[in-house]
């Protein structure tokens, strides 16, 4: 097993990017703690971790300097909650294609003062119903979330679901689904078990029928997030899509005149 050493960060590349920021890159060494970066002694605005075999973001050191961090192509699965404590000053985190599965997960996340820049695209809770308007309503600080700008409407919107009583007991609804202390296999495992066998097979049948790589994503996504093809609830809220069907119904209007 590799490890995050002393040496191995010595021996990392180092260089300073189109930004002008230094940049650290310990991409695709395959360690799966984080661990020793005390030994950087907070010389860099930019750590590079992608493609690693991380489980779990922590064990960072108190990080003044650091703005952004990736972390994208790992495994990670949970999130320390005292990671705001350790990287006071993080305005951008790259988490994209982990295995992050409940929308509570990203509840640590909230208490970064800075955070302006995150994408989850590819992880298991981008799958779930108002995956946005929560993430959205969680870190108020956000201004751009998987690559795509926050806007007002959607903030009012995701302002709208989750405040007031019913709001309330949505959110209880959805910490409930994390079991605190607990295994996140043990607790995937409880979730499809409770999938009838019926649904589970319509998944894997819409996966082999899938014409591209994206669509056998999404699907596997909606799978571990026991999101059923063909079964939906109550219309999730999205205020970009409501707007792009207005101006397309603008235009036709002004084309039949």
């Amino acid at each position: 097993m590799v490890r995050l050493t002393a040496d191995v960060i010595a021996e990392a590349a180092q260089l300073v990017n189109p930004c002008r920021e230094r940049e650290l890159n310990l991409r695709s060494y395959k360690f799966s703690v984080v661990e020793n970066l005390g030994a950087t002694l907070d010389q860099f605005d930019t750590i590079n971790m992608n493609d690693n075999d991380i489980k779990k973001l922590e064990n960072f050191p108190y990080f003044q300097r650091l703005k952004i961090l990736y972390v994208a192509n790992n495994r990670i699965r949970k999130i320390s909650p005292d990671v705001a404590q350790s990287l006071p000053n993080l305005e951008e985190l790259v988490l994209n294609n982990n295995e992050i599965k409940d929308l509570a997960d990203i509840d640590p996340l909230a208490e970064l003062p800075n955070l302006e820049y995150l994408s989850l695209l590819g992880c298991p809770m981008c799958a779930i119903t108002n995956y946005r308007l929560y993430v959205i309503f969680k870190l108020k600080t956000v201004r751009v979330l998987d690559y795509r700008r926050v806007k007002k409407s959607e903030r009012e919107a995701a302002n709208k679901m989750f405040s007031g009583s019913k709001g309330d007991k949505l959110l209880k609804e959805i910490a409930n689904t994390f079991v605190p202390g607990g295994e996140l296999d043990d607790h995937q495992k409880r979730k499809e078990n409770e999938m009838p066998a019926a649904d589970r097979e319509k998944i894997k049948a819409a996966i082999l029928q899938a014409k591209t790589l994206e669509e056998v994503e999404m699907l596997q996504q909606q799978l571990q997030a026991g999101v059923i093809p063909g079964k939906r609830g109550k219309k999730a809220v999205n205020p970009e899509v409501e707007e792009e069907e207005d101006e397309e119904e603008e235009e036709g209007e002004k084309m039949q005149e």
